[in-house]
């Protein structure tokens, strides 16, 4: 009987550690960033020249540019084309791929909001690489 109750914990653990439920770490979302951004945010995410004369920014500071706090809302709608404000499809396209997949949840200004884990992951990993501004 204790041989099935650890096995029944043991196959719960396992469970638990593979729920694709949860926001996923950066880790996940550092190869969703090597697959669509590295072409013009360069593989650190610090921004580059493009070839059509503009300048991608530099991801590692966006919190930095707003004193310090991560807009996670923003960043979201920025990747998928739904806040584009001023940036044109053709400088920063929408990725469809991003918006497929399980939803998990996402902490979006203190609301638990459904996002496809791609997206999720991609922001995850954007809200890790973020250094402070210096002095």
């Amino acid at each position: 009987m204790r041989a099935m109750s650890a096995t029944v914990l043991i196959l719960g653990l396992i469970a638990a550690c593979t729920r694709t439920d949860i926001m996923p770490g950066p880790a996940e979302g550092e190869q969703v960033f090597a697959a669509n951004c590295v072409a013009c945010h360069d593989y650190r995410g610090q921004g580059a020249d493009l070839s059509g004369g503009g300048e991608a920014p530099d991801l590692t500071r966006i919190a930095a540019r707003r004193d310090g706090a991560f807009p996670r809302a923003e960043i979201l709608t920025k990747i998928d084309g739904y806040g584009r404000g001023k940036v044109s499809a053709e400088i920063m396209p929408a990725f469809g791929a991003l918006l497929e997949g399980e939803l998990v949840p996402v902490e979006i200004d203190g609301v638990m909001t459904p996002t496809p884990r791609p997206l999720a992951a991609l922001l995850s990993y954007l809200e890790s690489i973020q250094v402070a501004e210096a002095g």
